[in-house]
């Protein structure tokens, strides 16, 4: 088990899903929370090359997209990754907020895109974007059951 963190973010740290709530409270138009993603992308590290790996380069998305996790000593999850394109980015960064520094079994009993729901996030994006949206919460779910 580790204790420092691979690839630091400000995401379900210093970002949490209230804040988010909050911020996106106030856009009522999709192009209003289409700029705070790109916003949100502006706030993810990128990933060190280093870790840009094959072994966690998710298959289905638009873009290349890299997530992986490690376990801490605390038992929770650090989530981390990158992809090539703003919105995804922007995607990722919601999804680390909603499942950063949670148990494994905690993972597995939510459902790690509700909080796209409760942004109003969802529902407009394409379906090849959605379909990568499901590939990301499928391997936060492969990570929580790998370390259960």
């Amino acid at each position: 088990m580790s204790t420092a963190l691979l690839a630091p973010h400000p995401f379900g740290d210093l970002i949490t899903e209230a804040s988010l709530t909050e911020k996106f409270s106030h856009f009522h138009q999709w192009e209003d929370r289409y700029r705070q993603l790109i916003q949100l992308s502006r706030q993810l590290p990128a990933l060190p090359e280093d870790l840009k790996s094959a072994e966690i380069e998710l298959t289905g998305c638009e873009n290349r997209v890299w997530l992986s996790s490690q376990l801490q000593s605390n038992g929770t999850l650090h989530f981390y990754g990158d992809s090539e394109g703003r919105i995804v980015r922007g995607l990722l960064a919601v999804l680390l907020t909603a499942v950063e520094g949670k148990t494994p079994a905690a993972l597995l009993q939510q459902d790690p895109l509700a909080l796209f729901d409760t942004l109003g996030l969802r529902a407009q994006l394409s379906a090849s974007r959605s379909s990568g949206l499901q590939a990301l919460a499928d391997a936060v779910q492969r990570a929580a059951r790998q370390h259960i």
